[in-house]
């Protein structure tokens, strides 16, 4: 169940990664300049409990981490201003410290007011004179009320796992999938409802996972190409998207026909009429071999009923790949063309790290990716129809 709170917790994980990934640069900003020109934001900001001398520091976030733009020093009654430019409306990070920070977005013509509790200042901030910030801070307060069901649901869940309430168990993760599924159409909707917004364009591509909700965020990538044709974050959704294309949830699977260990080529294709699981995995992956007791558990339970695997392996030595098949009990089919990594079946489906599934319908069509353990043994549950 937790694996599904990855694009809930998503903006805690942004703001996190000044923690560890921060660097300075040289500032864009120069107040000088603005101030002389007129031009530029402007972040105005009222601290409580913030003494004189505090220092509050923005920066910017790029693709992997937050990179230092600037920093102002508060004064004796809590006020503090921050000036300069942007070369492009983006998201920025304003902190105290590591423990207080925000998201906000600028652009060249931003006139920002922030006021808040220096301590506590991700649950009490308040921002006004940007619509994009309020948008920011909206999106904030509701993935934090989420957040914290989350965490109530996951301590509850274990505490019944601990004493083997599998009943109780079972209640919570249908909570949390009503949750889940509340969060995330909350998101949309505030996203369709601000086309314009480059918080809109960066929500869709980082934090609704666009694997997973692919036909929303192609329907708004097309919008932000008319609205947002410029921003970063429409190129790297639009780009993104390209590559998920062929192998999106609800499409027919790319073909595969790779050669069994026995020497002799098997199509996926073959296996039409089942529920199918493509698993990408290999003979020296920790991980695909600790999940595969579970892979055998559930292909023994639900293989008479519909259900069948193909394990495209990117092995390199047969002999190990074959080793692994016997020791593991992996008792389905089996392809391979022994390039490793260069696997023509990984460069088709985009794979860049193993293990990775891929459930497919009776006529081949994708409609669930990357389920693993409990996850996909509820997909297979929903799907055939089994208790």
């Amino acid at each position: 169940m937790m694996k599904k709170m990855k694009s809930i917790l998503l903006f805690a994980a942004v703001l996190g990664m000044a923690n560890a990934c921060s660097r300075a640069t040289a500032p864009t900003s120069d107040a000088a300049d603005t101030a002389a020109t007129g031009e530029g934001y402007q972040i105005t900001g009222q601290l409580t409990n913030a003494p004189a001398g505090t220092k509050v520091y923005l920066a910017e976030l790029g693709e992997t981490q937050f990179i230092s733009r600037d920093t102002a020093t508060v004064d004796e009654k809590g006020g503090f201003t921050l000036k300069g430019n942007v070369p492009e409306a983006g998201l920025y990070q304003l902190k105290t410290d590591d423990a207080n920070q925000v998201l906000l977005a600028l652009n060249s013509g931003s006139q920002i007011q922030l006021n808040g509790d220096a301590t506590q200042l991700g649950t009490s901030y308040t921002v006004k004179g940007s619509p994009d910030s309020e948008l920011m801070q909206r999106l904030m307060r509701e993935m934090d009320k989420t957040k914290k069901t989350v965490e109530g649901l996951g301590e509850r869940y274990n505490q019944a796992a601990q004493v083997g309430r599998e009943d109780t168990m079972r209640a919570i993760r249908e909570r949390f999938t009503t949750v889940q599924s509340r969060n995330i159409a909350s998101i949309k909707s505030l996203v369709r409802q601000n086309p314009n917004s480059v918080v809109s364009a960066f929500v869709v591509g980082n934090v609704l996972n666009p694997d997973e909700q692919f036909a929303f965020a192609d329907s708004m990538a097309t919008q932000f190409k008319k609205t947002l044709p410029d921003s970063r974050y429409t190129q790297s959704l639009v780009t993104r998207l390209d590559v998920l294309r062929p192998t999106a949830v609800g499409v027919v699977a790319p073909e595969i026909q790779l050669a069994s260990p026995a020497g002799a080529p098997v199509a996926l294709s073959s296996l039409r009429g089942k529920y199918v699981l493509i698993d990408f995995w290999a003979s020296w992956c920790g991980p695909c071999r600790q999940e595969n007791p579970n892979v055998v558990r559930m292909y023994n339970k639900y293989k008479s009923k519909g259900f069948e695997i193909y394990g495209v392996s990117f092995d390199q030595d047969k002999t190990k790949w074959e080793k692994a098949i016997a020791k593991d009990g992996l008792t389905w089919t089996h392809v391979s063309d022994l390039k490793g990594w260069e696997s023509a079946a990984g460069q088709t489906y985009g794979v860049k790290s193993i293990p990775q599934t891929i459930l497919l319908d009776p006529q081949g069509r994708i409609i669930a990716k990357n389920l693993r353990g409990e996850e996909l043994e509820e997909k297979l549950k929903s799907v055939l129809a089994v208790n």
